[in-house]
Parts: structure tokens; sequence; C-alpha cells
């Protein structure tokens, strides 16, 4: 419901004929309108512009094609999709590209491929039509135009003459005043003939609103509560450009009516355009639809996210590594909640348990490391056979291995996954696992720590067992096998625990800490089996670190530091 309160604005209405839609009728319509020359009043104590409502809500997501899909978009996006599906309504997708020189077709492309990407499907819009269409504003200026004519001829717009240099004046005049920068009306009195003279003269001209110079607008905002307007702020304002073109506020009144929107959800930036909006909505009879200005999202330091902070757009997380999945519920936590400690959603629960009622007004802060730790739950939550498929894919593509799919893929995916919250980072955590950093874990202070505890002689023993083909037959047996000789191998040399198993990852694996070692050992033993691995991933096979073993000199481990070199450049 949005209410105007003041006094008697008297506007001058010429005859017009009937005045009809070139779409379908907006829900409960003011009636075709029969006007003679007179002048009419609106109401003393103010009159209302009560919200459309037919029984099926119909949102809209309206993007500028001037660059890419920011988080606060696709969250303004999101919070439209899960209204409408959870209302069991229709999400339209509305290009608004009345900036010519900014608006690209990449750019469009650009966030279509994001929304999908989010699983956000519209139901109406580019690709796919619809009864309202068509879906981008620069293919609707004659709608435009008629509904701009409809506004002159009733009184409610006028033609104004100014220059630029008047205007520029009226706002240095309304500075020194300590006034605000409004229009002064220099033409909202001309006579007819003052009037035709311009137009002979082909003087350019804009249409200016007609707006009341006294009262006040409330709205009762789905998420805001009540706010309102002095309109004695604001002025006459300009819907059409002396070159023909529409401004902003008149083309998003006349496309959300004439597609029967009836909830504008959007964010807050665009509250004071409702103003504007809700006297066109008024002049030209239409229903006005809910209104719900969703909070900014902030930065850490509260301010307004912009690329300083780093990522985003929805196309630079979708490069890093994250899911659509994981990027839908971090967005849709970001203001709001179902009122539990629940924070992991899927798009289908989102549906089900959204409401608008539970969107908070107050700003969001934008958390990446939140959003990692929750890509990585849904990365865990993945079904085995598609995380496998996934990684494998991506081990793959970037050169890693020779192929995406075969038990070495499986058991990889199956050891690594833990270790890993993005995509991009399945890459690191498999060549962390193929190489063999030996010279400087063994030169490290921990490492040092390792090495006199006695390694050269667990070093020799292990070295034996691997020519003698033992620990090979072991590790062919796998896991059990695998078992089997390290309880034999600790036995021989009266270690368990952290004294058998230490020293053993420092010398299988050259590092001091990752994955089960058992399973890591198995893993470098079919690596190498299988020749899987591409020559471009710096794999260390067991044969050469083997060999690496039998090359160290211990005695003088610790005074020469270039002694395991090769081991060192291999490793890197």
């Amino acid at each position: 419901m949005a209410t105007f309160v003041g006094s008697p604005c008297w506007v001058r209405l010429r005859s017009i004929g009937e005045i009809t839609l070139a779409h379908p009728p907006f829900p409960r319509q003011s009636p075709p309108l029969r006007l003679r020359s007179i002048a009419v009043p609106l109401p003393r104590r103010g009159f209302s512009v009560s919200a459309a409502s037919n029984g099926q809500v119909r949102v809209r997501f309206a993007p500028s094609p001037t660059g890419n899909l920011h988080v606060g978009g696709a969250r303004t996006a999101l919070f439209n999709y899960l209204f409408a599906r959870s209302k069991g309504g229709k999400f339209v997708l509305r290009i608004e590209d009345t900036d010519l020189e900014r608006s690209t077709k990449e750019s469009e492309e650009a966030v279509l491929q994001d929304l999908s990407w989010l699983g956000l499907d519209w139901d109406e819009g580019p690709g796919i039509g619809g009864d309202y269409g068509p879906y981008r504003q620069s293919e609707r200026n004659s709608l435009y135009k008629e509904h701009a004519q409809k506004l002159l001829e009733s009184g409610h717009v006028y033609r104004c003459f100014c220059s630029n240099e008047e205007l520029e004046k009226m706002k240095e005049i309304a500075k020194l005043k300590q006034l605000p920068p409004v229009y002064t009306g220099r033409w909202a009195t001309a006579t007819e003939e003052e009037v035709q003279e311009e137009l002979a003269k082909g003087t350019p001209f804009t249409y200016r609103f007609r707006v009341p110079k006294e009262g006040s607008l409330k709205i009762s905002d789905l998420i805001r509560g009540e706010v309102s307007w002095n309109l004695d702020t604001l002025g006459d304002f300009v819907i059409m450009r002396s070159n023909g073109q529409p401004v902003y506020n008149f083309c998003v009144t006349v496309d959300d009516a004439t597609m029967a929107i009836s909830h504008v959800i959007r964010a807050e930036e665009h509250l004071p355009n409702t103003l504007r909006q809700a006297l066109i909505y008024k002049a030209l009879g239409f229903s006005m639809p809910y209104f719900a200005h969703v909070s900014l999202i902030l930065a850490p330091d509260r301010s307004k996210l912009s690329k300083r902070h780093g990522a985003t757009s929805v196309g630079q997380f979708r490069e890093m590594g994250y899911l659509p999945q994981a990027m839908v519920n971090y967005l849709a936590l970001l203001g709001w909640g179902d009122g539990t400690e629940n924070e992991f959603f899927t798009l289908k629960q989102l549906v089900e348990k959204f409401t608008i009622e539970r969107v908070n007004k107050s700003g969001a802060i934008f958390d990446s490391t939140k959003l990692r730790w929750m890509n990585g739950q849904h990365l865990r939550a993945i079904p085995s056979e598609a995380l496998t498929e996934l990684i494998g894919q991506r081990w793959r593509n970037t050169g890693t291995l020779k192929d995406s799919d075969g038990p070495f893929v499986d058991e990889a995916v199956q050891l690594l996954k833990d270790g890993i919250d993005l995509i991009t980072e399945s890459d690191k955590v498999l060549t962390n696992l193929l190489a063999y950093p030996l010279h400087a874990t063994l030169t490290s202070s921990e490492g040092k720590v390792v090495v006199e505890d006695k390694l050269p002689e667990v070093s020799a023993s292990l070295i034996a067992a691997y020519d003698s083909g033992e620990l090979v037959a072991a590790l062919e047996e796998g896991h059990t096998g695998w078992q089997k000789w390290v309880k034999g191998f600790g036995k021989s040399l009266k270690r368990k625990g952290k004294s058998l198993f230490m020293p053993l990852r420092v010398l299988l694996t050259g590092k001091l800490h990752g994955p089960d070692m058992g399973a890591s050992v198995l893993l470098l033993y079919k690596a190498g089996k299988y020749d899987v691995v591409a020559p471009e991933a710096g794999f260390i096979t067991l044969d050469e670190r083997f060999n690496m073993l039998k090359q160290i000199d211990w005695e003088s481990l610790n005074q020469d530091q270039t002694l395991l070199e090769p081991a060192a450049t291999l490793s890197n």
C-alpha cells in the first residue's frame, strides 16, 4: 500500500480517447478513462495506491548488461527466485539495456550464463519468451513512447525546453539558497502558444512529470516497514530525454506494470526511486506492486563490497573453483535465515523454507572464509561417483594426469577430498602427494629430530625390504598387505607408533605430515605401475625415491646442505 497525503494539486487535462495497454491488463487496473478539458484536483486528504494482487505472484530480476553479475545482484536474483518458487509464482528475467553506450551483448550473455550456472532458471525472458515480451528494454521503446504520450495528453507530463545551461544555473541558485536542487518549473505553466513557438523552432525538449508541491508518500515495505518521503524534495523530473530515450524510472514503472509484476524485490539503493515510480503508477492508472528492498552486501570493514575487497562477481568465484550450490547456499544466508542453527541448504530446501518476512533489513557482511568453508561442506556432500568424475576431469584438464578415471583416480579422490575446499585445490593436493621434498624435510628443524632418532638405520632396513621385493609384494596385495608388512617391519626394528611411522613417512613420502601414509604409499606405487601421471606433474616414482635414499651420506647430511640438491630439484 502506498499513500499520498497533501493539499490539492491542480493539473490541466486534455481530451483523450480510451486508454488501453499493449499487453494483457494488469490486475486491478483502473478502468479506461474518457476525459474532457477540465481541471481535476487530487484529493485534499490524500489518496492511496493499492498493491496489485490477483492470486499469482510474479517477480522479476532486471540486470543491466554493463558488466559482470555482482554477488549482490546474484543474491537479489536468488531472493526473487526463492520467493516465486515458494509461492508457486513466476520468475521473470528482464534485461535493462537502455544504457546503449555501456551495454554489451557479451555482458548480457555472461549474466545469463551465471544465472544458469547458479540454477536460477527463469520462466519468462531472453531465450524463453513469454506473453509479456519483449524482455529487453531496448526492444520496448514504442511502449514507452505510447505511455509517455498518454501522460502528456492527460497533463501529468509537459514539454520542457530548458537548455543544459539553464538547468545548471537553477542548481547553482538552489545551492546558494541551501535548497534541494529541484527543477523550478519554468515550462510547467507555459501557454500552448509558447510551446508551439519552440516546437516550430525545433528546440530540443524533454518530457517532465508534474510533481505535487506539497504532501508526502508512504509505502509499506515488506522488509523495512513504513517508509515515507516529502514530495517537495523532488521537483518535476524527466521521464523522456531530448533524444527520445526514456529514463530509468519511467522504463521500470511501465515494464513492471505491463508485465504484471506483483512484487518488486530489489536492492535498497533503489529505495529512493520508489517515489518517482509511485507517482508514475498513479498517473497511468496502474496498481502498484508490493515493494521489498534488500540490504546491501558489505565488506568486512562494513563498506560497500567492491573490487578492492577481492572477487565480487559470480564469474570470478566460478573460475576460482566454487560450486554453484555453495554460492547459492551462502548468498541465501546473507540477510536471511530459517530461524534455526542450520546453515546447510540445498536449493530445493531453500525454496521450501524461504519467507520474505525473515529477510533482515540490516547490511550483511560478505565473509570469504565462511564461503570457502561452506564450499568444502558442499564439495564433500557430493555423491562419491560424481565427485570422482568432477575432480578426475579437473586433473586431466590441468595436465596432471593422463586419464580422468580409473582405480588411481578413484582412490586418490577418496584419500585427498578432506583436504580440498575448492575444486581448484585438488591440483595442489595431488602434486603434493606426488612430490618428494626429502632434502628440505631432512634439513628442517623438525626433520632433524627424526634424523637423530636413528633414521639411517631405518632407511637401511627399508632399502633392503624394497630391494628384496618384500615391500613391493606387500604393496601388490593392497591395504591388507601393507598393514601386515608394516607390523612385521616394526617388530624387526623394535619400533611402533610414532617412532615407526614418522621415519617411514619421511623416507617414503619425503614429508613430515600428510594424509594416511599407507594409502599414500599405495597410491604412489600404483601411479608408477600404471603410468597415469603426466610428465609435467613432477612425479617421483618409488624406484627414484629409493635410488635417492641410497645416495644419502647421513654423516655429512647436516654439514653439507647441498648434498641432496638433485632431490630438491626433482621435487620442485
